[in-house]
């Protein structure tokens, strides 16, 4: 079904897109799972292409240009070179709508031009041990003090947390000797990774997303100035809830991508591959695996890209965002092992790219919010 969701100037972008990620990524691809993180380098390289940070004003080295499609369209490319992981969709889809949206002027003077340019990398701390998708459940406390605020507590599961410039840590305010936060209210605080009081912990080891780069951050008596608080003071969670259906989007645009992908080589593969002289796809139950896979994908894709549309138009809703979140990323995987199975034996073999698909879709029904959260959060919104 032919896609109706882009503009010409969309596809030039696109295939901009592709030909950089195609020089500048995929041959380091190796080289960046053993080093377990992308170098700074290609953060300037894609700034300099353009690659993120669309809706940057322009007086601060942006585009200006508020058009989820370019997102999308990173998304999918970065999904169909199978290079990178969410490095850029956290730093485009997640991290600028935050500072685009709630920082001060004077705050985007200071922050959005190094954003912009590549070389100021952010990281949003919500995670923490124990704590698994709900926020209310956070123990890191900031309280509040002359000038500013002291924050105190642990974040796991960082995505940028080893290279991050910048973190936004999500924290309960807490009363001078308030040995207890759970009441608190959420507010969002900016930090300086080289301030006092914050310690990168551990670079964690991961069954797949091995170039991205994810760690602990402890934070112990950190100072973080009254001229760095992210939006209102005690109203972080409903900021966050605000822009998480952008972020569950961005990985239902990128799961339905892998699912393309890695169905577009199975099939290959299954065309060239024979068993009992002829191609393995040619087998009925091969045929009907690979036609039933084809027909997910294809329902899938008309469902994110009307996602994409609501979004535009100021629609999309928490639910709708949840559904895309819930049903690609559950469809993604299972199309991605039943991918691999088609493989047989070379499909566990890591020279072979499905592995790599396989191994890093797996926490797409973990984060952003598990499937259990999305179905719950669908399940309120019917009303129960």
């Amino acid at each position: 079904m032919r896609r109706t969701l882009f503009e010409d100037h969309h596809d030039e972008f696109r295939a901009a897109t592709r030909a950089f990620l195609e020089r500048e990524a995929v041959p380091h691809v190796d080289a960046w799972e053993a080093d377990g993180m992308v170098p700074r380098s290609f953060w300037t390289k894609a700034a300099r292409q353009g690659l993120f940070g669309f809706e940057v004003p322009e007086e601060h080295g942006g585009l200006g240009i508020d058009d989820f499609r370019f997102n999308a369209i990173v998304d999918e490319e970065v999904a169909y070179a199978n290079a990178i992981g969410d490095n850029l969709s956290l730093q485009s889809d997640i991290l600028c709508g935050y500072l685009c949206d709630l920082a001060t002027p004077e705050q985007q003077a200071r922050w959005l031009p190094g954003f912009v340019a590549g070389e100021l990398l952010f990281a949003i701390a919500m995670t923490e041990p124990g704590m698994g998708s709900d926020l209310r459940a956070m123990a890191t406390t900031a309280r509040p003090v002359e000038g500013g605020y002291v924050v105190d507590g642990a974040k796991t599961f960082i995505t940028a947390g080893i290279q991050a410039d910048r973190v936004i840590i999500c924290a309960k305010l807490a009363a001078e000797g308030d040995p207890d936060p759970r009441d608190g209210e959420i507010t969002l605080l900016v930090a300086d990774a080289q301030a006092e009081g914050f310690t990168r912990g551990r670079k964690l080891e991961k069954v797949g997303r091995r170039a991205q780069d994810t760690a602990e951050l402890f934070f112990d008596g950190l100072f973080v100035p009254q001229e760095d608080l992210l939006g209102q003071q005690g109203r972080g969670l409903v900021h966050l809830k605000r822009h998480l259906p952008r972020e569950r989007l961005s990985m239902a645009v990128m799961g339905i991508a892998v699912a393309e992908k890695a169905l577009e080589m199975t099939a290959e593969y299954c065309r060239e591959r024979r068993a009992f002289g002829r191609p393995i796809g040619s087998h009925q139950a091969n045929r009907f695996a690979l036609a039933d896979m084809q027909t997910e994908v294809s329902i899938g894709r008309v469902y994110v890209d009307r996602c994409i549309e609501a979004l535009l138009a100021g629609e999309l809703t928490g639910a709708e965002a949840a559904k895309a979140k819930l049903w690609i990323t559950e469809m993604q995987n299972r199309v991605v092992d039943r991918c691999v199975q088609l493989h047989g034996g070379y499909g566990y073999m890591e020279e072979y790219p499905i592995a790599r698909l396989w191994r890093d879709s797996r926490v797409q029904r973990i984060y952003g919010g598990t499937s259990e959260i999305m179905r719950e959060i669908i399940g309120r919104s019917m009303g129960f």
